[in-house]
């Protein structure tokens, strides 16, 4: 059985007509009869009565009309989403995000990118530094947007990988307004120590050398630097956050900032092998955004 044998007896069931559907499908009248017969063949009964005119459907044919409607239009359906999905659109943009620049930073800056370039469609992966840069590396993502510290380096070759420095933000010490009076005995509230933002608050800490040892109360192993802000919320101590993420709590005075503030870049990182015209254009449009929006001290050159 054939789908074009389908198609015909749709055509035919909908225009009575063995010459206008012959027509309709490009086929002679005698090979569109001839198509229609093999169907009636493979099914076992008539389709059509050929007995009257204009042409109808035998009981059977009423019968599998439904059928063969709903199968042509399932096969078409299920064909264009297959090719959708593995043949990605040109204005679609694919973004790892780590999930605090996910959060803070994305929503925002994609409409200030498409300001320049006009609507996109867009694919975000929120996760952590790792798994984010693999996935840019692997090739599945075009864009990483991250955090950077010069103390903690990025392993990219910038010729495969280059990047333009696309924000500004801090890993700020916090802990709860409520434990401010009790800050020089605050527990630590802290990350893997193999993640991202915890070598980043590992190198802070450091350089607080007058500063007494702290007291590592909790560990958040996923990194995610939103768990640890319900945590100093709670009251279960300090924890070095990005001020993005902590902005509304600090201006309503539920959270309280500490000295020792580390300045982070966001930096947005593109897989040069992706050439696509949307990667291309949101590549020059985050150079146009940050010239606009951020500080002269932030800018990239």
């Amino acid at each position: 059985m054939e789908l074009k044998w389908l198609e015909d007896f749709v055509s035919l069931a909908r225009t009575g007509s063995f010459s206008r559907s012959a027509e309709e499908r490009h086929l002679t009248q005698p090979a569109f009869s001839r198509r229609i017969r093999a169907l009636e063949a493979w099914l076992g009964v008539s389709l059509i009565d050929r007995t009257t005119y204009p042409t109808t459907l035998t009981p059977a044919g009423r019968d599998f009309r439904e059928t063969a409607e709903e199968t042509v239009r399932m096969l078409h359906a299920s064909r264009a989403a297959l090719q959708a999905a593995t043949r990605p659109s040109q204005q679609t943009i694919a973004v790892a995000a780590l999930h605090t620049l996910a959060l803070t930073f994305f929503p925002r800056w994609l409409r200030r990118i498409e300001a320049h370039t006009g609507p996109l469609d867009s694919r975000l992966l929120p996760d952590d530094y790792h798994t984010c840069l693999q996935a840019l590396a692997e090739g599945g993502y075009d864009f990483l947007l991250t955090f950077h510290h010069p103390g903690v380096p990025l392993p990219l070759d910038p010729a495969s990988f280059p990047h333009r420095v696309v924000g500004a933000d801090s890993l700020v010490p916090v802990c709860s307004a409520a434990l401010g009076a009790e800050r020089a005995a605050l527990p630590l509230l802290g990350y893997a120590p193999n993640s991202f933002l915890g070598r980043v608050a590992a190198l802070a800490r450091q350089a607080q050398a007058d500063g007494p040892p702290a007291m590592i109360a909790h560990t958040n192993e996923n990194a995610m630097a939103e768990a640890l802000k319900f945590m100093v919320l709670e009251g279960h101590g300090l924890a070095w956050l990005p001020r993005s993420l902590v902005t509304r709590e600090l201006a309503a005075g539920e959270v309280m900032a500490l000295p020792g503030e580390a300045p982070l870049d966001i930096r947005l990182y593109r897989n040069a092998g992706h050439r696509r015209p949307a990667v291309a254009a949101v590549w020059e449009a985050a150079g146009a955004v940050a010239t606009e929006t951020m500080p002269t001290r932030h800018r990239p050159d």
